[in-house]
């Protein structure tokens, strides 16, 4: 892999997100508030609050470059994960869903690359996307499995190794990686998670709300249940007849 050009191309993205935040600290400063909102009475299996907000999405998120649906494109509820490859909450959390993709066949899952944790993951995220644009949905899938199977931290080359492993051309995701053309999606990604306030990962949407954080398994699957139920996160209770 052309790690020179990788390496420059990571710098020079890491420095444009510096400068377009007003730094890293000074971001999540002005987020701060925002991650403890909690518009809904949602509760994750540690019995704490989720915090959560109401968010207008200006565009369908599947159809942005670089976002793969990765179950049922026609499935009845829709649960869209914003991830980072090196969140070990969005690890655990990716056990779980698939899990829930197995036993529930109307639940449509599209896969959002949020690298918000630095020039690691925006490196493994820049051959991320570039196995998005050669891979089918379920291979794209099988690689995120793969990144997350593994331990410690996920960076460009050890992003490219697996996906060398799972088949794919080495010259065509090294070329696809260091284009501006994924440049331009990764900025795209973190432009729209930071208008849509997304200061947590893995950080969901799903019946028009956003979700920060993993609020764990059962939490996750009540919400998505409700959401197929009656359209929102938490449905009203009924009086007792």
């Amino acid at each position: 892999m052309n790690l020179r050009s990788l390496t420059a191309a990571v710098v020079a993205l890491a420095l444009a997100l510096l400068l377009g935040c007003g730094g890293h600290g000074m971001a999540q400063e002005r987020d701060r508030s925002m991650r403890y909102v909690s518009e809904f009475p949602l509760v994750g299996d540690d019995g704490q609050r989720v915090p959560n907000h109401t968010v207008k999405l200006p565009a369908p998120i599947e159809g942005l470059p670089g976002v793969v649906t990765v179950a049922n494109p026609t499935g009845k509820t829709t649960l869209v994960e914003f991830y980072d490859l090196n969140c070990p909450f969005c690890r655990i959390a990716s056990v779980d869903i698939s899990d829930m993709v197995d036993t529930d066949s109307e639940l449509r899952l599209v896969l959002v690359p949020y690298p918000v944790l630095g020039p690691a993951s925006i490196a493994a995220s820049r051959v991320e996307l570039a196995v998005a644009q050669l891979a089918t949905p379920q291979q794209f899938y099988a690689f995120h499995h793969r990144v997350y199977a593994q331990r410690g931290t996920t960076d460009g080359l050890r992003a490219f190794q697996i996906a060398r492993e799972l088949g794919f051309d080495g010259r065509a995701v090294d070329s696809i990686s260091n284009s501006n053309t994924i440049t331009q999606t990764i900025d795209g990604h973190l432009a729209l998670g930071k208008a849509l306030g997304l200061s947590a990962t893995p950080a969901f949407i799903i019946g028009g709300v956003a979700i920060l954080g993993y609020p764990g398994r059962n939490a996750l699957q009540a919400i998505v249940d409700a959401v197929n139920a009656c359209g929102k996160v938490l449905c009203e209770a009924r009086p007792p007849i």
